[in-house]
């Protein structure tokens, strides 16, 4: 049955979903009831569903028996402008800045059809991330309902992608500030320009680097100018952190969400448990590349590597958690190894598999913990009177196995504040660009041991 024939996805009266078990997302056990939607917005759940029901003239009803209606997820931590790069060398050099917007805002229908009505896009390339939220929001684009960062602020220093960073300027999704004027600027000029959060690259890499985790690029003093800047005009801050320090300075100078916090020691941990900072530990990509890794042929190293920051920081996490700190599913989807539109349950599945999370706190945290991601707690999340209708509607029970949230054909119904989405539109097939992908002469250096060791002979 196609998507047309079960439901109207032109209403934006009323529906009443019929005859399906609930997940409401704030943890609580799944239970039996009826839904009704008007508008945009959940007007009844349960009983008073069905009586609000009779009032309403033209009102679709929707069997969902044996189904599972819950929120729709929220992934707090996505790249929605980088296209799966599969290098640094790739997002920073071959994205030009109309076609990368144009993809974006086709990559983001994937993003919603896959169940996911609302996302952080923590930095853009080319300032993507603001124009598409407000596409989204205007109904110019089909997509999850968003915020987003704009560059990430970085010190000469650098981040993740070593001397790709220059010593000033822009680069990719980053730019550098030097002195406490350029960072005040640069704050003001990325509010002026419309982000919802400002983010700062805490962290980095450098070149024979001995710390474990990544190295700390900034000073205490800076940090706090950022907040002192970005608070006063009422935008929060969030920080990309790897390492024990950096994790609590970012917690000390007033950051308002830190994304990774791995390699955490106690005093981290007691300064973020003094000031209930949500974390987003974001190992979706490390996940990833340590259980497939072979598929794409990774370095055993580096899967190696992966896999131990997972083990490493999962009881520093779950400590966090007992203690009250919210930890939000995010996944940064958007690079090569975390492609959009095909791992956002992933998460879900390592908080309950390596956190010791049960399937209802993990969908909570994608769901109504995430919208603190979207700065709209209380609004979004949860199957509750009044919440914004942005719901999902699964074969099966996730409150039992969330990896079922990761099956595509186990998604019958994505509605998104208040519609239903067309999830049978067959989307163009893609093919390549030119000079959108690095190209590369080999995988390996054709040294003439190489050929020797594989017995190879000259054709």
């Amino acid at each position: 049955m196609s998507t047309q024939e079960r439901v109207r996805t032109d209403v934006t009266s009323a529906v009443l979903f019929a005859g399906g078990r609930v997940i409401d997302g704030t943890g609580a056990p799944p239970f039996s009831a009826d839904v009704l939607v008007a508008g945009n917005r959940i007007v009844a759940v349960g009983s008073q569903a069905n009586d609000r029901a009779r009032e309403i003239p033209d009102l679709q009803r929707v069997s969902i028996a044996g189904c599972t209606l819950m929120p729709g997820l929220i992934d707090a931590h996505c790249h929605v402008s980088f296209d799966a790069p599969r290098s640094n060398d790739e997002l920073f050099f071959h994205r030009r800045p109309a076609l990368a917007a144009i993809i974006a805002a086709a990559d983001v229908r994937k993003i919603l059809c896959a169940g996911v009505t609302g996302l952080f896009d923590a930095d853009s390339i080319h300032d993507i991330g603001v124009d598409l939220r407000d596409a989204i929001d205007a109904g110019v684009v089909e997509g999850p309902r968003m915020t987003s960062g704009g560059h990430a602020l970085m010190t000469s220093v650098g981040g993740t992608a070593g001397r790709l960073i220059p010593d000033q300027g822009l680069r990719g999704y980053a730019v550098v500030v030097r002195t406490r004027d350029e960072i005040v600027t640069e704050v003001r000029r990325q509010i002026k320009g419309g982000v919802d959060w400002i983010k700062v690259h805490v962290t980095g890499l450098i070149p024979r680097q001995r710390a474990r985790g990544e190295l700390t690029v900034w000073s205490f003093d800076e940090l706090r100018a950022v907040c002192d800047t970005a608070h006063g005009l009422g935008i929060p801050v969030v920080g990309h952190c790897r390492n024990a320090s950096s994790t609590r300075d970012a917690a000390r100078a007033g950051f308002d969400m830190i994304l990774h916090a791995t390699h955490m020691d106690e005093e981290a941990v007691e300064a973020v448990v003094e000031r209930k900072i949500p974390i987003v530990p974001t190992f979706t990509f490390q996940a990833n590349l340590a259980d497939y890794g072979d598929v794409v042929k990774a370095d055993k190293g580096l899967q190696e590597l992966f896999r131990r920051e997972i083990a490493d920081s999962a009881e520093t996490l779950r400590r966090l958690h007992a203690s009250g700190v919210p930890l939000l599913c995010g996944t940064e989807s958007g690079f090569s190894l975390t492609p959009l539109g095909d791992w956002h349950y992933r998460e879900l599945e390592v908080f309950v598999r390596d956190l010791g999370f049960s399937p209802l706190q993990a969908i909570r945290a994608a769901t109504c913990d995430a919208a603190r991601a979207l700065r709209m707690e209380g609004e979004v999340g949860s199957v509750v009177a009044g919440q914004l209708a942005d719901l999902i509607v699964v074969n099966g029970d996730p409150s039992t196995d969330v990896t079922l949230l990761g099956e595509t054909d186990r998604l019958i119904h994505v509605m998104a504040n208040g519609r239903f989405v067309d999830l049978d539109r067959q989307d163009l097939p893609r093919r390549p660009i030119p000079g959108w992908r690095t190209s590369q002469y080999s995988s390996e250096i054709l040294t003439r041991d190489l050929v020797r060791d594989k017995g190879m002979k000259r054709s």
